[in-house]
């Protein structure tokens, strides 16, 4: 093994990534980056049925707007021949054997080994036919499937995330490498691939685990080096229910245009099920240094969706000016306000879209909420002359206590109300000198 890692993510382009897939992109990203390592993402487009070029796109936005660049990049179409070659290797050395049973015959063979109390593995019959019988097969318009022949042993590693592990495969079936129509299963390519790249470590989900035994056997039938292995636990909701590319608005792509930071989003798909408290944090590099893969937990990675509104707003609080201004020109704020309007409005945001909102309260249309035109009356009388500061709210409700003897809430709401209509928002200090004397007159008013 190199002293720098090489990892890989290898995805299936047949859906939009989701927050449970962006788990094991950015655990292998920031694994990679605290090492110095490279990181290479592998399409896994072998389902050419279900492949399409709209997901291989859509995964590689999705991971630049997580902040991940590869460093390298693959499909395993392009790779067909060297796949080819390991298959036929392992023809050759005994590994790789004909089957020719269908579905429906290995279902019924299944229920009858059920029924007899013995665990439902393929019993190698394909094994025991004769070279005439599986011509005669071919000849009735039968194409085998191809199986590898495991190795009734157990097989053990020292798991980067589990600690020792292991799998007996003398309790599994021979697993089925290549379809009848000749197209590969997962396994077989995946292998080939991490050993041909030189992948030295392999982090993914814990449901990879029996996969894995699998797989060292297939690196070492190959005569190949086997990688260092790490089994993460899986995201589920809240109720333990596990994700799938149908949850669209857990779809990075939905997240991304629900208006939510990628540092929210990495931020509770990394630190989630781990010893690390959820917090925000904003670079990758202080998120890779905040990843220790023996620290994650073996218990599922419950989060609740609404958890990313906490960690949003704490990035946006956080948010410098120059970070916000381009996203808040788009939405039509005066470049000449924008940064006062921000400095105002900041705290009370939880997306940088929310903004628009606080614009349309400030230079927008109003409905004034005014409860006692009395009062209202009284409060335009006292209304200081231009210029305004961050002192004149101070100094206006001063004098409309005066005026009134209105105090504490019985002053502060009904001002509140007839200026922005609404109970809630930024501080009028700051708020009172962006809206202008001429707009929180007319709304005194009652006029919009």
């Amino acid at each position: 093994m190199t002293s720098a890692p090489l990892v890989r993510f290898a995805p299936s382009p047949t859906g939009f990534l989701h927050i449970g897939n962006a788990r094991p992109a950015l655990l292998n990203a920031l694994f990679a980056r605290a090492r110095g390592g490279r990181f290479l993402l592998r399409l896994d487009d072998t389902d050419r049925e279900r492949s399409t070029e709209e997901f291989a796109k859509a995964i590689e936005e999705d991971l630049a707007w997580l902040g991940i660049v590869p460093d390298l990049f693959v499909r395993q179409s392009d790779r067909s021949a060297i796949h080819d070659a390991a298959a036929e290797r392992l023809k050759a050395a005994g590994r790789l054997y004909p089957c020719y049973e269908t579905q429906e015959e290995l279902e019924r063979r299944r229920r009858r080994q059920l029924g007899r109390g013995q665990p439902p593995i393929y019993d190698r019959a394909a094994l025991g036919l004769s070279d005439d019988e599986r011509a005669a097969l071919e000849a009735e318009g039968r194409t085998p499937h191809w199986r590898f022949k495991l190795d009734a042993r157990t097989v053990a590693w020292d798991d980067l995330v589990r600690g020792p592990a292991h799998v007996d495969c003398a309790s599994l079936s021979d697993p089925v490498l290549i379809r009848a129509d000749g197209s590969y299963l997962y396994t077989l390519p995946s292998v080939v691939d991490d050993a041909e790249m030189g992948i030295t470590h392999v982090i993914r989900g814990e449901d990879h685990v029996t996969n894995t035994g699998v797989q060292v056997q297939i690196f070492e039938a190959l005569d190949q080096p086997v990688p260092i292995f790490g089994h993460h636990n899986l995201l589920t909701t809240a109720d333990g229910e596990g994700l799938s590319k149908r949850l669209g608005h857990l779809s990075l792509r939905g997240l991304r245009e629900a208006g939510y930071e990628p540092g929210a989003v990495r931020s509770l798909a990394v630190l989630t099920g781990s010893a690390e408290a959820v917090r925000a944090v904003p670079g990758l590099d202080d998120l890779a240094a905040l990843v220790d893969l023996s620290h994650i937990s073996r218990a599922p990675a419950k989060f609740d969706p609404q958890e990313l509104d906490g960690l949003n707003a704490r990035l946006i609080h956080a948010m410098p000016y120059d970070e916000a201004r381009e996203r808040l020109l788009a939405l039509g704020i005066p470049e000449a306000r924008a940064e006062a309007f921000w400095t105002v409005i900041q705290p009370n945001l939880t997306k940088v879209g929310d903004a628009a909102e606080w614009w349309r309260i400030v230079a927008g249309q109003v409905t004034p909420v005014i409860a006692d035109a009395g009062f209202a009356a009284a409060a335009l009388d006292v209304l200081p002359p231009e210029p305004w500061d961050g002192q004149t709210w101070k100094a206006w409700t001063n004098a409309v206590k005066e005026r009134t003897g209105a105090k504490g809430k019985a002053l502060f709401m009904p001002l509140r109300l007839a200026v922005t209509g609404l109970e809630h928002g930024p501080d009028l200090s700051g708020l009172l000198p962006l809206i202008g004397r001429d707009i929180v007159a007319a709304r005194l008013g009652g006029r919009d």
